[in-house]
């Protein structure tokens, strides 16, 4: 129960980032049972004011009802030197052998926002995990660009190579944007019929893939 938990406040840190500034959604998903929370990843391949259905890497069809007061953030790519000293980011990575950590995606937080702070599995591929935290240093190394990365509970040493996505997170995208053939990330609430319901949908520029 313990790493569904926390995976789901780690999806939800992405998703609910449209809520800055905004009069948060009553009860937001963050309130329901972990058990009841659900990551959906794929591509929209129909699209309504109330419901999407989305097709995932397996090919089965997931449809998603849309709270409504539902948002979107929107992922844009950025140059990795835009982190910096103070950002908070977001980013799967995969353990080495030494302690540190090899990042597969970067996801850069809007200003002032704090959420799923930790260091936790992740089910983007095997072996993954989650480093939601504060920049504490930059350097550039031969592997790429090398971050210290602190939460509460401790700090991880993260190596950000050349061909990671880096990408920064904004709110409050419009909703024409979700429509069939644009790919989407979202936790979804189990609903007592055993639907799902969400209000918040996340996107990459261009409706290209969001990278976690």
């Amino acid at each position: 129960m313990k790493r569904l938990a926390l995976l789901a406040v780690a999806g939800l840190a992405l998703a609910g980032a449209t809520a800055v500034a905004q009069t948060p959604p009553a009860p937001p998903p963050a309130q329901a049972p972990m058990s009841m929370l659900h990551i959906v990843r794929g591509v929209v391949a129909q699209a309504s004011d109330t419901a999407l259905v989305i097709t995932g890497k397996d090919g089965k069809a997931v449809t998603v009802k849309l709270a409504p007061n539902w948002m979107v953030a929107v992922l844009k790519p950025i140059p990795v030197d835009q982190i910096q000293v103070g950002s908070f980011i977001g980013t799967t990575e995969i353990p080495q052998a030494d302690g540190t950590g090899v990042s597969v995606e970067v996801h850069v937080f809007p200003p002032g926002v704090k959420m799923g702070e930790g260091h936790y599995p992740w089910d983007l591929q095997p072996g993954a995990m989650m480093t939601n935290g504060t920049v504490g240093t930059v350097a550039a190394v031969p592997g790429g660009r090398a971050l210290e990365v602190s939460y509460p509970s401790g700090e991880r040493h993260v190596v950000v190579p050349p061909n990671a996505p880096v990408v920064l997170i904004t709110p409050g995208g419009d909703r024409g944007l979700i429509k069939p053939g644009v790919s989407v990330f979202l936790v979804a609430q189990q609903t007592p019929d055993g639907g799902l319901i969400t209000n918040s949908i996340t996107t990459g520029e261009g409706g290209a893939p969001p990278p976690m």
